[in-house]
């Protein structure tokens, strides 16, 4: 039996008991150690804000139910392998499933761990990837000045991904002036958006604000790149063509971990094995900045989604 987290109604979820069987040929039973929730596509998720024409695109590998809800979802875990695959037994793996206590999925489904990476940083994996992939889309050069725009979880990791880069100068964006030691943990510059460096070379955008890409926009160069990582949901957003935009004849590209650059020839596996690479440095544990047991995630995801519990990652810890 296992123990999982649910989206009952919009606002609202709880946690249900559910059977788990036995592991087949070629499948692992995991209990599970850590999970991570990705505070901004999960809280749209739990406020029930995907859009209907998103509803097939937006569905995690494991998720049960359909949106809005009632619907299980989630796909940042990390825990240890217990039967199955006799290879794989004892091993730490990530997977892409919801928050659960025990689950079965394919070998094929989980990533062995490297032991230099503890298990509760190992849940930013998925979130990190994301960051590689916005790196490869915006294609920096050695000594460029890129500027990050909103200092989340999304925007913190690809700036810790953009400070190994030789010779760059990498600025991070918020509005909250606490994301400062986020940034100087990482190892990169900070500023409000009123005094943000401008002739950037690339603005990463990655803030979900209306705000935020008006800022991406200002701050470019003439012919410079904003690579936008926002997922709005169900939000308009209004972007200010009128302006600046034809005069420094810019340019707005996305970026979604969806899809990988073909310019790039790396397979999705080779993606996540890069993410996994960068998560032996330990400045990513700046991107962690809580931990709750699993009972109380009922409770978390209303304080999460409402704002009044800030965090980047939360990290959800299971009973041994």
């Amino acid at each position: 039996m296992a123990k999982a987290f649910w989206l009952t109604c919009p606002g609202t979820g709880e946690l249900r008991i559910e059977q788990v069987p036995d592991p087949s040929d070629g499948e692992v039973r995991v209990r599970t150690l850590h999970s991570g929730v990705s505070r901004g596509t999960e809280t749209l998720v739990f406020q029930g804000r995907v859009p209907e024409s998103q509803w097939a695109a937006m569905r995690a590998p494991f998720q049960e139910g359909d949106f809005p809800a009632p619907v299980k979802y989630g796909y940042l875990n990390v825990g240890v392998v217990e039967a199955g695959v006799p290879e794989l037994i004892g091993k730490t793996v990530f997977c892409l499933y919801p928050h659960q206590t025990h689950y079965v999925v394919p070998a094929s489904s989980v990533t062995v761990v490297p032991s230099q990476v503890p298990a509760a940083r190992a849940v930013l994996a998925g979130t990190v990837e994301t960051a590689v992939n916005a790196v490869w889309d915006a294609a920096p050069q050695i000594g460029d000045r890129i500027t990050v725009v909103g200092a989340g979880m999304v925007g913190a990791s690809v700036a810790a991904v953009l400070a190994g880069l030789p010779a760059t100068d990498v600025q991070l964006i918020d509005v909250d002036p606490t994301r400062a030691e986020v940034a100087a943990a990482l190892g990169v510059g900070f500023a409000h958006p009123a005094e943000a460096a401008g002739d950037r070379d690339i603005v990463i955008h990655a803030s979900a604000t209306e705000s935020g890409l008006t800022t991406s926009l200002q701050l470019l160069r003439y012919e410079g790149t904003v690579v936008e990582l926002s997922w709005y949901g169900d939000n308009a957003v209004s972007v200010p063509l009128g302006e600046f935009f034809h005069s420094k004849r810019l340019t707005i590209r996305s970026s979604q971990v969806g899809g990988i650059s073909p310019t790039r020839h790396r397979s999705y596996a080779a993606r996540f094995q890069t993410a996994l690479e960068l998560l032996k440095d330990s400045r990513f544990d700046a991107l962690i900045t809580g931990h709750s047991d699993f009972d109380e995630l009922p409770s978390l995801l209303p304080a999460l989604s409402d704002g009044s519990l800030k965090a980047l990652c939360q990290v959800i810890d299971y009973p041994i």
